[in-house]
């Protein structure tokens, strides 16, 4: 419900704080004293356009908050929580419109778009009035309001559900069908693909195991141009080149040759005899690792041809070489699906069928409970119409099938409320038939019986007694306490019949201060409603007679 209504400067109201309870809330005043001003202030909280000179003159700006607290399964917390906000017990729309017409408008402190704005306040209250009705006067609800009515919720569930499942049936059948279709024109370049990739057989972790044996490979032939190296200089396969070891002998030969006694060139006759143990030895060595670590240049052949192989079946299918093997298994599921599609199709086509023959019986279930609380309802509408002084008029509940393509979740009927004011008129939707008074008093109507299953927590009629006086007006006042039992119902009244019914009763009046003429709203207590009360039913001059005349009516069960 509406908890809380802060304004600043907006038009002739400087500064205001109201605070609302359940029940029927009147507000009455003079014609001019500003209670349009006070909707009109309120509307700008609920996103409504922000008229020219809406600004108290000589103000930069003006603000309104209005502060709710819904039930906590109210539909405002899901569309709070749908664009990511944080839900607290109270929701608050405020605006702030400058002097020059641009505004800012926030949800509890949150700067948001006065869209979302809107749609917070269509979902928080509904109003009805003379020029502006919303919520009945909009088709779109009409069929949840009749099923609220007619305590349809567990088959309005029934089919969602239905519609969910055929609709997730359709959705794998034509999945299905678009996998094959595309399977059935890749054919050809399926089997030639996985032929080639079957024929090279990838292997999980292959490449790296290939690219360390290829390192392996090309490390050990380099291994073996180094060794060849080596015994190359200690061997030279030139004649002309002196080897090392030729060297040594020849020199220990021309000491041998020494004419005796020779013994000062036995010590380098033995290390030159060393040095050729030593360089014999070394020859042995190295061709013993020669023969042992050669080269194998077969078997780097075998590994780069096979690397290089799965590298351009990488490249060709723009994948990791890692990926390969997963290619082959998602490309062999194709091909597998393709072959196997046409059973799975059907079976999946009888799904999607039998899923919509029970939409079908769910939805013509609907509509037949429809049709009956329809009636119903054509006939609880049509009990209260004459003390409202609309005894001619006549709701028609028009329930019509909808095309196959207008198929949804709550059904297959279009649900609209028709009224005819007179004999022989032909009904019409309720916005374009009825004038605004008697549009005001057909939603009170349609209000009164609807309660039950309104979503909108709060409900403003904005002189909906416009016109009528009387027993009519009694009639309007009492409807309107009885909708206060379920919602929260504010209303704009000239009536004293109706002012009488409110739990809460504020005046609207204006003064002038400093020269400004400004627009105040003031709680009544008991007292102070029945000297109002008189002065709506005796004018300028309250009476006695008039103050007995509105002691009667607080005082009316």
């Amino acid at each position: 419900m509406l908890a809380t209504l802060a304004i600043r400067d907006v038009v002739l109201i400087e500064r205001l704080d109201l605070a609302f309870g359940p029940g029927l809330t009147v507000l009455t005043g003079e014609t001019g004293a500003g209670k349009s001003i006070l909707l009109d202030a309120l509307g700008l909280a609920l996103g409504n356009r922000a008229e020219q000179g809406i600004v108290r003159s000589g103000q930069a700006q003006a603000s309104v908050a209005a502060g709710f607290a819904p039930p906590r399964a109210h539909p405002a917390f899901a569309l709070l929580a749908e664009h990511g906000m944080a839900t607290e017990e109270e929701i608050v729309l405020r605006r702030v419109v400058q002097a020059d017409g641009r505004s800012r408008a926030f949800v509890n402190d949150e700067p948001v778009g006065v869209a979302l704005l809107k749609r917070l306040g269509a979902l928080l209250i509904e109003v009805q009035g003379q020029h502006d009705q919303v919520g009945l006067a909009d088709p779109t609800t009409h069929a949840g309001l009749l099923d609220a009515f007619g305590g349809l919720e567990p088959s309005r569930a029934a089919v969602a559900a239905a519609w969910s499942q055929w609709r997730g049936a359709e959705r794998a059948l034509a999945e299905a069908e678009a996998a094959i279709a595309a399977a059935q024109r890749d054919e050809d370049w399926l089997r030639h693909t996985i032929g080639e990739l079957v024929e090279l057989a990838p292997k999980d972790g292959e490449e790296a195991e290939l690219a360390t044996d290829r390192q392996r490979l090309q490390q050990g032939e380099r291994r073996a141009e180094a060794i060849a190296s080596a015994l190359a200089e200690l061997t030279p396969k030139d004649r002309r080149s002196a080897s090392p070891a030729r060297a040594l002998r020849e020199a220990a030969r021309a000491l041998e040759r020494l004419p005796p006694p020779n013994e000062e060139a036995q010590p380098a006759l033995l290390a030159l005899n060393t040095a050729q143990e030593a360089m014999a030895e070394a020859e042995s060595a190295l061709s013993r690792l020669m023969a042992e670590a050669g080269p194998d240049p077969k078997r780097l052949e075998q590994v780069e041809e096979r690397l290089f192989a799965l590298r351009a079946a990488a490249r060709k299918h723009q994948i990791p070489v890692i990926e390969l093997p997963a290619l082959l298994g998602s490309l062999q599921d194709r091909l597998a699906s393709l072959d196997a599609g046409t059973g799975r199709v059907a079976e999946l086509a009888r799904a999607a069928t039998a899923a919509r023959v029970a939409y079908l019986a769910a939805a013509a279930a609907l509509s037949a409970a429809r049709r009956a609380s329809a009636e119903k309802l054509e006939r609880a509408v049509a009990r209260e119409l004459p003390p409202l002084k609309l005894d001619r008029a006549r709701l028609v509940m028009d329930i019509a099938a909808r095309e196959e393509a207008q198929w949804g979740s709550d059904g297959q009927d279009r649900v609209a409320f028709l009224v005819a004011t007179n004999p022989g008129q032909t009904p019409g939707p309720l916005a374009k038939i009825a004038s605004g008074g008697e549009l005001s008093r057909l939603m009170l109507a349609l209000k009164v019986v609807l309660a039950r299953g309104s979503p909108v927590p709060t409900l403003i009629f904005d002189e909906v007694d416009a016109g009528i006086g009387g027993a009519t007006a009694a009639a309007v006042g009492e409807r309107l306490a009885r909708v206060a039992e379920r919602l929260q119902v504010l209303v704009v009244t000239h009536s004293p019949q109706v002012a009488a019914r409110g739990a809460a009763h504020f005046q609207v009046a204006k003064s002038v201060r400093a020269g400004r003429a400004e627009t105040r709203v003031i709680p009544l207590p008991e007292s102070a409603r029945r000297e109002e009360i008189a002065r709506m039913l005796a004018g300028e001059i309250v009476t006695d007679a008039a103050r007995a005349a509105a002691e009667s009516l607080l005082a009316a069960p």
